[in-house]
């Protein structure tokens, strides 16, 4: 079905006759949106989650997934485990985590207080990546915009930050896998990190993209004037591993390499 989930007739459409929900819808965009505009997103996410939430728990959805986000950790070089969220966020990042956390606490609510039970599942992905992605300006996080720019072999290659930030990029393909793996859990509430565990330095990753478009040639400059990410973030994953056997198999070489090919497909025809 298509619905507009910022009404309750369509979230309720889209709850009809579902028995798991994975509510994956949201409004999202770069850093540079976020710096110029911080409330953007704050409204519509928060409305979106909480009409959706109400439509399944009328709909009688046995199980809601909602997809939140690693950015709900507070700053810090440690492994983040689930239960480490604690309502303190990185600055910039304030309100997108701040939005996260509370649609995190909705649903909590709908686990324990509602007339009737709905088990609830909150999956914190690290940072995703991979083919159909957004890499139109404006809208692109760091990975897709990089591609768009290594393929369109800009220069000069100006980089926002100082390439130092550590993040752990995870591909689509593993997220997915690790997702439907998650809905065999049966708690109540749950919460679980999917991520790949191995996180590295973006300056790590635009060498490795810049290589593989074959723009490696080109001198990359940074621009520590502009706003950044969240300078560390690193995910553990022992519970996904643990409970659930998932691990993460695609490496950040393969999983660009095929988000590269399929960039240049979808773009060249």
């Amino acid at each position: 079905v298509r619905a507009d989930l910022m009404t309750q007739a369509g979230a309720a459409l889209a709850a009809d006759g579902a028995d798991i929900f994975i509510m994956a819808a949201a409004t999202s965009s770069g850093a540079a949106v976020m710096a110029s505009s911080p409330l953007a997103h704050l409204v519509p996410n928060i409305v979106m989650n909480a009409l959706v939430l109400e439509a399944c728990l009328d709909a009688g959805v046995q199980k809601y997934c909602f997809l939140s986000s690693n950015t709900v950790y507070p700053p810090g070089d440690t492994p983040m485990r689930e239960e480490n969220a604690t309502g303190e966020f990185f600055d910039a990042y304030e309100v997108v985590a701040g939005m996260k956390y509370y649609s995190e606490t909705m649903a909590k609510l709908f686990s324990s207080k509602a007339d009737r039970a709905m088990q609830v599942l909150i999956v914190r992905p690290g940072n995703l990546y991979g083919p159909h992605d957004k890499f139109s300006e404006g809208k692109s996080k760091v990975i897709p915009a990089l591609i768009r720019r290594a393929v369109n072999k800009e220069t000069p290659f100006t980089v926002w930050g100082d390439g130092q930030d550590i993040k752990d990029f995870l591909y689509i393909d593993d997220f997915v896998e690790g997702l439907l793996m998650t809905l065999r859990l049966d708690g109540q509430f749950e919460v679980i990190n999917l991520a790949s565990g191995n996180s590295v330095r973006l300056q790590e990753v635009i060498e490795k993209i810049l290589a593989l478009s074959q723009h490696s040639h080109v001198k990359v400059t940074y621009d520590k004037s502009k706003p950044s990410m969240i300078p560390v973030r690193r995910i553990d994953v022992s519970q996904a591993s643990e409970r659930l056997g998932w691990v993460a198999k695609v490496d950040m070489k393969e999983g660009l390499s095929r988000t590269i090919d399929w960039y240049l497909a979808s773009t060249q025809g």
